[in-house]
């Protein structure tokens, strides 16, 4: 299975706002940039997530799991992008802040660092235990 990390500003969409959403889950709408949604388009049913403040906190806080394939989002007026649901699985223990992931060296390639504008992104396995360790997972 893949590994995904997924970014919102608090601001607009928190960790605490997904896990309130509880099992129903919430639809990640918004991405309008063709690779993340190349890669909203690959995932698949059950694949697990980072879910990543940025801009205010810079860090990764939570886990979730995707439990609706892509299909159209409905806020795309163009009808060209699309979304998958998401659910919250569990916070991470300690909050793996950006620094703390540009401080491993055997992260310097996580896409994060090296394309950190893209707001949604594939995560390698290598990477995923790393950043779940550093989070007390």
């Amino acid at each position: 299975m893949a590994h995904w990390l997924y970014k919102s500003e608090p601001s607009s969409w928190s960790w605490d706002e997904q896990v309130a959403a509880g099992e129903k889950g919430t639809a990640w709408t918004g991405v309008r940039n063709h690779l993340a949604k190349k890669h909203l388009q690959a995932m698949k049913l059950g694949e697990r997530g980072f879910f990543y403040h940025s801009n205010e906190g810079k860090a990764v806080v939570g886990i979730v799991e995707v439990i609706r394939e892509y299909y159209p989002d409905h806020t795309d007026p163009t009808g060209r992008f699309g979304m998958v649901d998401l659910k919250a699985v569990e916070p991470l223990r300690e909050p793996v802040t950006l620094e703390a992931i540009k401080s491993q060296p055997e992260l310097a390639d996580m896409v994060l660092i090296k394309n950190s504008r893209l707001s949604v992104q594939p995560v390698t396995d290598e990477e995923w235990r790393i950043v779940c360790r550093l989070g007390g997972l």
